[in-house]
């Protein structure tokens, strides 16, 4: 057929769809080249009309033409609005296979969507004279080849369109902090204008309204505020009216007022510039970190804009969320399945209809138990992981409605919403964005689906998503967190020893005091969420729960989370290292999932018949093995200093060659040779430091005239600001003085010294006149034997199984209570015995003379001038 014939025959057709929608394809396929369905196949595998399960009566299918891996079709009489066919078809393309076009027909116009998963949307609309013209004509032909469909595809991603807005309201909201508006206020304004833009992209703000605003304003920015404010009144109440237009009721908080911030002609260019993209097709997932980052002044260090992938977070939301609900739903559907059989076997009408009701029971139960199903973050930062919790919920919801409607039954409108998350979140901010984020997942789902979006308001209260401290009421007891059947979330990630540093030591004094017994001393700030999840499951009040953690989680102190775990339910599921993006920078993180217990054990992707604390799965669980006595008070971590304690070693061979102080005694009794992770592995830095050492006073510190003037002027100032009260009273000491390593160095002449953490496990004897920092751990042993077995292979493995990993390079962390006193010295050479008591054991013997010949073919390092 010539496309003039075509042109002609269907541009006088008077034939409703039912009629004419079959003819018409069959006659599409004869122009463009392309076998007929029943053609190409005539199964109906691949490439069908009335594709779907027919309704209940009889009737269409859910597309009127399909074909795997290319399109879903469907047709509508002329003059009919195009969108409900549409909205038909996202309603079922995800039991569709979810071809990457959806095309809809009404034999005059032809629009093709694409529907490419996390790709912006494009719409092809093409008409008679399109299908006349050969070049339009072929993109209509790439549709039905899986190869050339590609072709297709959008070249932009929906998270490069929220990077590029968000980059525009990141300027709007540091030009007007700037200008001196109060950081909240600009947060809550900007998010006002971030919804405005997608709102009227989705057609729920009419006739762009929010953009003609900002260009009536463009050229007399101080209209500005009075133009917004008009709008905002308008969105803020029921049946509010703007330029005779009716505005849809928003509210949900986010419009409770009128107020509106100032902007100058630079900044109303700048939101015109966001106004002009696609709205509607931003990230929900990714769009709250990044405008966090922009707009909060807290984080201004964060402004690259990088980001967990949506994939990263589903590896929680999977094992906590989906596949539970799903494994019950598919226990549910086996009984509607029997109950739909019955009634089509049953012979009486009454046996039938009973049958058809007690399905339909199953279904409006398990419907409910979606609808009541509550969902917990309690850090939930600016929302991410409640809109991909939201999102899961809704997508299980619409795969049951979709195969009930397959069996027979009739489908329902989606009753899971925002009202099913629950979040906490300390600032203020990113728990406005946290809601924003979930309104405007909401949203885009409904419209994904086929589905208006709610009204009356548009935006309901979300009072679910709380501003508050996490751990702490305001009486400094421990917070109550709401029931809610799992719990997933990104607790803040925060080191053990920098909480007094971050958080203030009446802070963290209140915190440790409340949650004492149940959170060890120095363990990272995310195992109090952990250990109250734990109570949570252990108390019936949540079933299942999924966090993510630094990686340092396996091991110390902060293990010890895991191993209450263990002890009152089970570890489920857990990712032991894997990639993260924390504030914008890479970490190595572990997800673990837990709860009274599992279907399966599943560690990295793999089914393993048990999971251990430190997240390994080895039958013998090495990471129970407790300090032994043995080997107690022998390794030790190098001392803190807190402070510009340190200084070059020209300076430091200056103080040293100056004349004895009043006290007369010489400067090198508080100038030392200091020794880092780096010197050990590469060569000296020549590094020194003044050290007063643990009791010295503020007067004695001070006959040390030169030593105590230099600290005076560059540690002094940092110290009197630091919050640690201790800090300020004895701000000419180090931070941790090391009492004990210090006693220990007095008895010897020279020790065994590591890199906290390493690639590579190495030992090196020191001096006992070099002073070793706080990423070097010291082992107060000076005979070779030691030495030779801590360098035996025995040892290193043991140290790699124990070990906590740190850092994007993911490199092993050798510490004094999980590596160094839990490995079980041979008998009879342990550290508790001193040296000369073995000396005639051939053992040592062998052993030590192995030892001194190591040490002697370490010639490059010791050729570096290591001290």
């Amino acid at each position: 057929m010539t496309p003039q014939a075509f042109v002609e025959k269907w541009s006088d057709s008077r034939l409703k769809e039912s009629a004419a929608a079959q003819s018409h394809f069959n006659d599409l396929c004869e122009l463009l080249g392309e076998p007929t369905p029943t053609k190409a196949d005539p199964d109906g595998e691949w490439y069908a009309f009335e594709k779907g399960a027919l309704k209940t009566g009889g009737g269409d299918g859910w597309a009127d033409v399909w074909k795997r891996g290319c399109f879903a079709w469907e047709y509508k009489s002329k003059g009919r609005d195009l969108n409900a066919a549409l909205k038909q078809l996202k309603m079922y393309s995800g039991s569709l296979q979810n071809p990457p076009l959806l095309i809809v027909s009404d034999m005059e116009k032809i629009e093709i969507h694409t529907n490419w998963t996390n790709m912006v949307q494009e719409t092809h609309v093409l008409g008679f004279d399109d299908l006349i013209d050969a070049r339009r004509r072929s993109v209509l032909k790439r549709a039905f080849s899986e190869s050339a469909v590609e072709e297709l595809k959008p070249d932009r991603k929906r998270s490069d369109l929220t990077s590029d807005v968000a980059k525009e309201f990141v300027l709007l909201a540091q030009n007007l902090r700037e200008r001196g508006h109060e950081p909240e206020r600009v947060a809550h304004f900007v998010n006002r204008m971030v919804f405005c833009m997608f709102a009227e992209d989705v057609d729920l703000l009419p006739d762009k309204l929010f953009k003609r605003m900002l260009e009536a304003s463009a050229d007399d920015p101080d209209s500005f505020v009075e133009n917004a404010q008009k709008l905002f009144k308008a969105m803020a109440q029921p049946n509010g009216r703007l330029d005779f237009k009716r505005i849809e009721w928003f509210n949900g908080g986010l419009f409770n007022d009128d107020d509106a911030l100032p902007l100058t002609k630079a900044d109303i260019k700048s939101a015109l510039k966001a106004a002009n993209q696609d709205w509607s097709n931003i990230d929900p997932s990714i769009m709250g970190t990044l405008l966090e980052r922009g707009t909060d002044p807290s984080k201004r260090s964060q402004l690259g804009m990088h980001y967990t992938d949506p994939e990263k977070i589903m590896m929680i939301v999977n094992p906590v969320v989906v596949e539970p609900l799903l494994r019950e739903w598919e226990g549910v559907k086996t009984s509607i399945t029997d109950e739909i059989d019955k009634s089509r076997t049953s012979k009486s009408v009454g046996a039938r209809t009973a049958a058809v009701n007690r399905a339909t029971q199953l279904k409006t139960a398990f419907i409910v138990r979606l609808k009541n199903y509550r969902l917990l973050d309690p850090a939930c930062g600016s929302g991410n992981f409640l809109y991909l919790g939201l999102k899961a919920l809704k997508d299980i919801e619409h795969r049951v409605n979709t195969e009930c409607e397959t069996l027979g039954l009739a489908r329902g409108f989606p009753v899971t919403g925002p009202e099913n998350v629950l979040g906490i979140e300390i600032n203020s901010f990113a728990a406005e964005l946290a809601r924003v984020s979930v309104w405007i997942g909401e949203i885009q789902w409904m419209r994904e689906h086929g589905f208006d979006a709610s009204r009356n308001p548009i935006l309901k209260s979300l009072d679910n998503i709380k501003c508050h401290d996490a751990l702490l009421d305001d009486d400094g007891t421990e917070y109550e967190w709401p029931e809610a059947e799992a719990i997933i979330g990104n607790p803040p990630f925060l080191g053990g020893k920098r909480l007094l540093g971050v958080l203030g030591e009446a802070y963290v004094a209140q915190l440790r005091a409340t949650y004492e017994g149940q959170v060890p001393d120095f363990a990272d700030l995310v195992c109090f969420w952990f250990e109250k999840c734990r109570k949570h499951v252990e108390d019936s009040k949540t079933l299942k729960c999924g966090l993510v953690s630094t990686n340092s989680i396996r091991g110390g102190a902060s293990r010890v989370v895991l191993d209450q775990i263990q002890s009152t339910g089970q570890i489920f599921s857990a990712w032991s290292d894997e990639p993260w993006v924390l504030d914008g920078a890479a970490v190595r993180v572990s997800l673990i999932c837990f709860g009274r217990q599992g279907e399966s054990l599943q560690l990295d992707g793999m089914t393993v018949g048990q999971i251990n604390s430190d997240l390994t799965s080895s039958i013998s669980d090495v990471a129970s093995a407790k300090p032994l006595e043995e080997t107690r008070g022998v390794c030790f971590e190098g001392g803190q200093k807190h402070g510009a304690f340190d200084i070059p070693g020209d300076l430091a061979r200056d103080l040293l060659q100056q004349p004895l102080n009043p006290n007369r005694l010489p400067n090198s009794l508080v100038v030392k040779p200091l020794v880092n992770a780096m010197d050990l592995v590469r060569r000296s830095s020549d590094t020194w430091i003044i050290d007063f050492g643990e009791k010295m006073d503020e007067r004695a510190a001070a006959l040390f005239e030169a030593p105590f003037a230099y600290i005076s002027s560059k540690v002094k100032p940092y110290r009197m600001a630091s919050s640690l009260a201790s800090h300020r009273a004895y701000w000419w000491r180090h931070h941790r003085t090391r009492s004990e390593l210090r006693a220990k160095l007095n008895e010897i002449e020279r020790f065994i010294a590591t890199p906290v953490v390493a690639k590579y496990r190495l030992f090196i004897w020191l001096p006992t006149s070099v002073w070793p920092s706080n990423l070097v751990d010291a082992i107060a042993r000076d005979d070779d034997t030691t030495f030779g077995i801590l360098h035996s292979r025995l040892h290193e493995l043991w140290s790699l199984r124990l070990c906590t990993w740190l850092g994007v390079g993911n490199d092993p962390r050798y510490t004094p209570s999980t590596t160094f006193e839990t490995f079980p010295f041979p008998e009879g050479l342990t550290p508790d015995i001193p040296a000369a008591a073995y000396a005639a054991d051939p053992r040592a013997i062998a052993i030590a003379a192995a030892a001194k010949r190591l040490d002697e073919l370490d010639f490059p390092r010791k050729s570096g001038g290591l001290f």
